[in-house]
């Protein structure tokens, strides 16, 4: 069987078999599942490196840029890093799965019941950590997965599901098939899985740019819902009640990596202080490796430069007239991922942050902070930037399941 499409279906109809199971499973019975995901992290740490190191060698031979190196690579740490959140995952309560509404009179009463999605897909790139991150959510909201990765990180992913996700699911007396990996590296995997409504509703898609878009559009045409993380971005207005050594600093945390999306991409500069503080800003981004576009530009003043594999290195920084510009431009011009503000005025600060319309605001703190783990204590299957009602933000387990109203007499 080499035809992508039917690759795709077939993982997809092994997880829809298994999905009864983990839907029917105990608290205990998912959290022991996790914990052991934890556990086997570091007990298969040397294959899950090895494979980790192959993908690494090929990106490189291939002359991948090093943002996304970063986001390829598995260190000694982060594999560290990634068996914490999943201890920490296993300890977070799970949300009630029926909560009372009201009383209808008549003897009923109104509940509202959570229920899984049942089967859903998660398509991403060179993030390996990826496929922990949404398996052990997925797992946590008793939903069946289908995991779809490019041919970057296969072997990483391979090794994961194989050694650690696998395993800790059989451990915890739980279907192993509720995990399925799309074993093939072929991109027409990622279209198969957005199209296949009756096993697969529901597809999160990370990664950037307009294939994450085009995904999104074939997923719609086909009656597939997703939830979409295609552009990223953060922005910066530095306003001139900011303290300048404190915005440097700021500055600086917010580049602490580049390949990723909540990295500071756009810095707004009150015009009263522009031309003062520009040069310790240029010499703060030099600092670190990084440079940056002055007007006038040759882009849209909210291009995403972490998706540049030649110029990730670079920071956009233009003049505005004050907060409210700031905020329009921030709401308007970029992704409407994250944008934040630094000044010592309490009045400025919260007229920037009722103006900015976004999906995370921050005062006096780097949009870096715009992740699943680092706000809310668990991982993310990505971020979703939707203006409209439903999951906004980081998307974790609580956000993965159906709503269902039942009415029963007391």
């Amino acid at each position: 069987m080499t035809d992508p499409h039917s690759i795709v279906a077939d993982c997809a109809a092994r997880a829809k078999a298994a999905a009864p199971v983990l839907a029917a499973a105990t608290d205990e019975a998912v959290d022991n599942a996790i914990g052991e995901m934890a556990a086997r992290l570091s007990s298969s740490r040397q294959r899950v490196l090895a494979a980790n190191a192959e993908d690494v060698e090929a990106a490189t031979a291939a002359g991948m840029s090093g943002g996304l190196l970063d986001r390829l690579r598995i260190t000694e740490a982060r594999l560290d890093d990634m068996a914490e959140q999943l201890r920490l995952l296993a300890g977070v309560p799970h949300a009630a799965r029926r909560t009372p509404v009201r009383d209808l009179g008549d003897g009923l009463r109104l509940f509202e019941l959570r229920k899984p999605v049942g089967v859903i897909g998660a398509n991403y790139e060179a993030r390996p950590n990826v496929t922990v991150d949404v398996a052990s959510q997925l797992v946590k909201s008793r939903n069946a997965g289908v995991l779809r990765t490019g041919a970057a990180a296969l072997r990483s992913a391979t090794a994961l599901v194989e050694h650690v996700i696998w395993p800790a699911l059989d451990e915890a007396g739980l279907d192993q098939d509720a995990v399925q990996l799309v074993p093939t590296p072929d991109r027409a995997a990622a279209g198969a899985l957005v199209e296949l409504p009756d096993l697969v509703p529901l597809v999160i898609v990370r990664g950037s740019g307009e294939t994450t878009r085009e995904l999104g559009r074939r997923a719609a045409a086909h009656g597939v819902r997703v939830l979409a993380h295609a552009d990223g971005g953060g922005v910066l207005y530095y306003d001139r009640a900011a303290d300048q050594a404190f915005a440097t600093d700021l500055v600086k945390r917010s580049l602490d990596r580049l390949g990723v999306c909540n990295r500071l991409n756009l810095l707004l500069v009150h015009r009263d202080v522009y031309d003062a503080v520009l040069p310790d800003l240029e010499r703060a981004l030099k600092e670190v490796g990084v440079s940056a576009s002055l007007p006038p530009h040759d882009h849209p003043i909210g291009y995403e430069w972490a998706l540049d594999s030649d110029r990730e290195a670079t920071v956009t920084i233009a003049p505005v007239d004050g907060p409210a510009e700031a905020a329009r431009v921030a709401s308007d011009q970029t992704s409407g991922l994250a944008a934040g503000i630094v000044t010592a005025d309490q009045a400025t600060a919260e007229s920037f942050m009722a103006a900015y319309t976004g999906t995370g605001v921050f005062w006096n703190a780097p949009t870096r902070l715009l992740d699943g783990f680092k706000l809310l204590g668990v991982p993310e299957t990505g971020i979703n930037l939707d203006r409209v009602p439903g999951p906004r933000g980081p998307v974790t387990f609580t956000d993965l399941t159906l709503r269902q109203y039942a009415v029963l007499p007391v």
